[in-house]
């Protein structure tokens, strides 16, 4: 929002703690021409919503068409969105990221076989490749985490999902998602969103969409990760030193299979 409208939301604020005092004081008139001067700061303040919304809409109708077809492959196109976020993520999120920030579209349905084939041609040719997107490994039973993709090349501790790891990867991707917003000069509005979907869900990131700043979002999720990343940290390390030992290299990258798992947690 622009700062003439932000400045109208703070008047706002202040006419209507205004109102609250002269009412609680007996003072009938003065209230009275608080009342006015009130809906006529709220009239001014929906016409600068409304401005602001037809110069969003208006950008989304200027914004470049992005082509259709895929300009990279597809294991290179999530693996420049897991970069991005600097942990292990779903599907939805690897996609949502590649939207906002990468041209061409990612087909869902070609995600949900994707770490088979990584995982076969690891098989066949071990590290014939630069990286392999293979699972992120529970930090119990190392069998991968349901529906979370990982990057080969990361430490073992970052692959591993133990009980404060959600949260910890969620905080690091919205740091890593914050900064990269940062240093572009014109977000698309595919980015903020993605964007305000993290700050939404830290405390003081943000209070409204429209509010936010990149800056105040990693701030905040820097505050918060800094009280769990030790703990988190134990597990991690805890089960990548389990892996290191208890497993081949197939299992360390692509995990155990369930029929293996207690086996492996002995």
């Amino acid at each position: 929002m622009t700062e003439a409208a932000e400045a109208l939301e703070r008047r706002i604020d202040e006419l209507r703690a205004a109102v609250r005092r002269a009412v609680a004081g007996g003072n009938a008139e003065r209230a009275k021409a608080l009342r006015v001067e009130l809906r006529r700061v709220e009239r001014e303040w929906d016409d600068a919503l409304e401005a602001m919304a037809e110069r969003v809409e208006q950008a989304d109708k200027a914004a470049p068409v992005r082509p259709s077809a895929p300009l990279l492959p597809l294991r290179e196109q999530v693996h420049q969105a897991l970069v991005l976020l600097g942990a292990p993520a779903a599907p939805k999120l690897i996609i949502a990221v590649h939207e906002a920030f990468q041209a061409g579209e990612m087909v869902p349905a070609r995600l949900t076989s994707l770490r088979r084939d990584e995982e076969r041609s690891f098989r066949s040719a071990p590290y014939a490749r630069p990286y392999y997107l293979c699972s992120a490994l529970t930090s119990d039973l190392l069998s991968p985490a349901r529906g979370l993709l990982a990057v080969s090349t990361w430490p073992m501790e970052r692959r591993i999902i133990g009980p404060l790891s959600p949260r910890v990867d969620f905080l690091t991707a919205a740091i890593r998602l914050a900064e990269h917003v940062e240093r572009i000069p014109n977000p698309s509005p595919a980015a903020v969103r993605l964007l305000w979907r993290f700050a939404a869900n830290i405390p003081d990131a943000a209070l409204r969409a429209d509010a936010m700043t990149p800056v105040n979002v990693a701030t905040a999720a820097k505050a918060e990760l800094d009280i769990h990343a030790d703990a988190d940290r134990v597990h991690r390390e805890a089960a990548a030193k389990r892996a290191k030992k208890q497993l081949d290299d197939v299992k360390q990258l692509f995990g155990t299979q369930l029929r293996e798992a207690g086996a492996v947690a002995e």
